[in-house]
């Protein structure tokens, strides 16, 4: 996929566990769990403005987009 989700190290910069953003979100511990891995198909953007909100941090220090690699 072509999209990046770096949840991780953003909960990493702020000494924050999955634990403590699923509270401060009210997201469910597996799909936030789901996201920070990385295998979501999609998050709403109610949910990514509370954990904006939650980490400090701008939409794009999240979400990544990468050029897939074509094989040849």
């Amino acid at each position: 996929m072509a999209i990046i989700v770096n949840l991780d190290v953003m909960m990493a910069k702020r000494k924050m566990s999955l634990n403590e953003l699923s509270e401060k979100v009210d997201i469910t511990l597996s799909n936030l769990s789901i996201l920070k891995t990385g295998k979501a198909k999609a998050i709403r953007f109610s949910t990514l403005e509370a954990i904006c909100k939650v980490l400090n941090c701008q939409p794009g220090d999240i979400l990544e987009f990468r050029e897939e690699e074509t094989k040849e």
